[in-house]
């Protein structure tokens, strides 16, 4: 069992990925280094904070639905281990690219508590993809106007 917590502290002070976890209000309870040098805000100003604080406004009320549809029937749209890409919001107001998996968080009785977020930047790959699909887009546009 002690291996067991090296290697979960290990992977929590980690500065790769973001770890963070949330009550089952969307409450950030746990937030590492990865989630600070991420998303700017250090733990201290993230811990305690509503979700919101990475979340764009424009899909809070999506995320928010799903989030409260999760902790009432203890099931996600997404299974477990699915990657999701979406959105986020960055301390100082850039939006920035992650791709995630979410681990519920379940007491005794098999309740929801809240979730653990596993999160990746992907901003650079997202916008080289989207710039590659734009160019093969043109040059397709360009061979079918030649021939």
């Amino acid at each position: 069992m002690e291996q067991a917590r090296v290697v979960s502290d290990a992977i929590l002070a980690a500065s790769a990925d973001a770890v963070v976890a949330s009550d089952s209000e969307g409450i950030i309870r746990i937030w590492n280094p990865g989630a600070e040098r991420i998303f700017g805000y250090a733990a201290s100003e993230a811990v305690g904070k509503s979700l919101d604080i990475i979340t764009p406004e424009r899909l809070r009320k999506r995320h928010w639905d799903g989030y409260r549809r999760a902790m009432a029937t203890g099931e996600s749209r997404y299974g477990e281990g699915a990657l999701l890409s979406v959105p986020a919001i960055r301390k100082d107001g850039q939006q920035i690219s992650v791709e995630f998996t979410l681990v519920p968080l379940k007491d005794e009785q098999c309740a929801m508590t809240g979730v653990v977020a596993v999160m990746r930047d992907v901003t650079v790959r997202f916008s080289e993809l989207k710039a590659l699909r734009e160019r093969l887009a043109k040059a397709s546009e360009e061979r079918a106007g030649t021939a």
